[in-house]
């Protein structure tokens, strides 16, 4: 009895690998070579974009989402030959991807906002921005985030939904910074001088700008220092160089030149009884 069960198990098996192992190898071999045929495909349409000299912020993207559909049409094609119906079979991804967008509204709200980010461009890669209180040059705008790597070489990942909603400030839309220093000078010392050497150290600087000018004005009236604004133009690239390196070039030339910077001091006056 047993021996007739597996018997008819056996043949039931051989039975079911006739009808179906034609149609499972085929769809395997589909799925492995659609693939394939996907990332090839994708891979060309980049190096089509790059020679068309597309923006490096968008290339990757759409990159990504051709890569993406055409994956999702092997998937179809897959599923027709096992025997499932095309209809039934998106509408069950349907309902499946209403389930998934529901539960990561987050993640498409990122997704929308990396499009809205592509679309109006209010930075690229290379820029340096400000965004979530972070400030960085943009190494890669992602589907869901942008990547920052900040002065101090750290990666800082933000999420596009947040970035495309919330303030961005772009310093690099001109091409170069103005650089923002304030260096003090005794009420004794000659402004005139003070602000022709200072002219002089940044005009001999070959990282500050001639256009725009260099400007040295007076800034404020301190307790106990004529504050002057010191105002350099550099590239995005040579800001931090500029803004240590004028400050170090300005007070050695203000001590060669006998202008004397202050600090904080308190007189003491000793009266005798």
């Amino acid at each position: 009895m047993e021996t007739e069960k597996i018997q008819q198990y056996l043949d039931k098996g051989i039975e079911m690998a006739i009808e179906y192992g034609p149609k499972v190898l085929l769809a395997l071999a589909t799925l492995v070579i659609g693939f394939w045929v996907a990332g090839k495909v994708s891979h060309l349409v980049g190096k089509a974009l790059n020679r068309r000299a597309v923006d490096d912020s968008v290339r990757p993207f759409l990159t990504s989402v051709v890569n993406v559909l055409l994956k999702v049409l092997v998937m179809i094609s897959v599923a027709e030959i096992i025997g499932v119906e095309t209809t039934s079979f998106v509408a069950i991804m349907g309902a499946a991807t209403l389930a998934i967008g529901m539960a990561l509204q987050g993640s498409l709200g990122n997704f929308a906002g990396g499009v809205l980010v592509l679309t109006f461009r209010p930075y690229r890669v290379g820029d340096l921005i400000t965004a979530q209180g972070h400030t960085g040059v943009v190494k890669s705008i992602q589907v869901f985030n942008t990547v920052l790597l900040t002065p101090d070489n750290k990666t800082v990942i933000l999420p596009n939904g947040a970035v495309s909603n919330g303030d961005i400030t772009n310093l690099s839309t001109h091409g170069n910074l103005r650089v923002d220093l304030v260096i003090g000078i005794s009420y004794g010392a000659d402004i005139k001088k003070a602000r022709q050497v200072a002219m002089q150290v940044m005009q001999d600087d070959p990282k500050v700008l001639n256009d725009p000018a260099p400007s040295v004005n007076v800034l404020e009236l301190a307790e106990s220092s004529v504050n002057l604004a010191v105002r350099p133009y550099a590239t995005v690239a040579d800001y931090w160089d500029v803004y240590f390196g004028i400050q170090e070039k300005v007070k050695l030339a203000f001590d060669q030149s006998g202008i004397a910077i202050p600090f904080p001091q308190v007189d003491v006056h000793m009266i005798s009884k």
